[in-house]
């Protein structure tokens, strides 16, 4: 019975989640919309940074109230900790729905442009380039989604332990 006073984590975590994720398809989307897929202004990743700040912060607070004005740092970890994870898992769906389907050439143009900045080395061997372009190519997907999970693990941790150390409120 007293389950039922507490509040869900797991609904917090996902509904912050999804609307932080769904928040970074939506400047991804503006960003194709204006044809800056490849070279997004810095201003868009401040944006994203600022959003997942403050969704992180929203859901820790939605969980203290929730839970009657008490929050742990242990509670407010995993919820933050978890609302970037869940963003982060539909970033990482969005980035391969993207590049296989809506833009099925978006690896390829990746290469393309990382070449061409290669090309301006002349002491780069054309092998090297090449093998760079084979590994972009091979890694992509693995690389690209594997870094977005750690990096939002990463900061969802580092967000949640500051949020969570500045609003916690201990039973007595």
């Amino acid at each position: 019975m007293e389950n039922q006073n507490k509040p869900s984590k797991k609904n917090i975590m996902i509904n912050y989640g999804l609307l932080l994720g769904f928040f970074g398809i939506l400047t991804n989307v503006i960003n194709y919309a204006f044809g800056d897929i490849y070279k997004p202004h810095w201003s868009i990743n401040v944006i994203n940074i600022i959003a997942m700040i403050a969704a992180i912060i929203l859901g820790i607070k939605e969980y203290k109230k929730q839970n009657g004005g008490f929050l742990t740092i242990a509670q407010g970890l995993k919820t933050g900790v978890g609302i970037a994870l869940i963003s982060a898992i539909v970033s990482a769906i969005y980035i391969f729905v993207f590049a296989k389907f809506i833009e099925p050439d978006f690896v390829e143009n990746i290469v393309e442009i990382q070449r061409q900045k290669l090309l301006e080395n002349p002491n780069m061997p054309e092998e090297m380039i090449d093998t760079f372009g084979e590994n972009t190519r091979k890694y992509f997907y693995p690389y690209t989604i594997g870094v977005t999970l750690v990096f939002s693990i990463f900061m969802g941790f580092i967000v949640s332990l500051i949020a969570s150390l500045v609003m916690q409120k201990k039973e007595e």
